[in-house]
């Protein structure tokens, strides 16, 4: 496994909480991508094109990561689905294994792992225990 990150949802906050976590930390952004630079951007509203649809700051070995969520989309950051844990496996075959068995035996996926619009292989999804994964391979890094 590449790596283990934690991955946390704000209500329209991710700036102001990453501009705090960094001025704990330190660093520089690994990447920050707003929702107005995604495909089909014209299709979320105005006031919500600005938002962060990523961010990532390196701390240490590994990244706190995170987004804003949106509420044209009927997403709503509530005690419990703030955070997921993000697992960065080392090959396309781990991902898909991992995926099949956190989603096994009453997990409920929430998005199919599927190649996306950046190049890696992602997907998301609540195990049996309500704990929050995401799994995104970059083939990019692939050994």
């Amino acid at each position: 496994m590449r790596s283990v990150n934690p991955y946390l949802n704000f209500n329209g906050t991710t700036e102001e909480a990453f501009a705090f976590y960094r001025s704990i930390f330190g660093g520089e952004y690994s990447g920050i991508m707003r929702y107005k630079e995604m495909p089909d951007a014209e299709r979320i509203p105005e006031g919500e094109r600005e938002k962060i649809a990523h961010i990532s700051l390196p701390i240490g070995k590994f990244n706190l990561m995170g987004s804003d969520v949106l509420g044209s989309m009927g997403q709503k950051v509530e005690q419990g689905n703030g955070m997921y844990i993000m697992l960065v496996p080392d090959s396309e075959e781990e991902a898909h294994r991992l995926f099949d068995q956190l989603s096994y035996g009453g997990g409920m996926v929430e998005m199919e792992l599927q190649k996306m619009f950046w190049g890696d292989l992602y997907g998301s999804l609540v195990d049996k225990f309500g704990v929050r994964w995401m799994i995104d391979h970059d083939y990019k890094r692939q050994e």
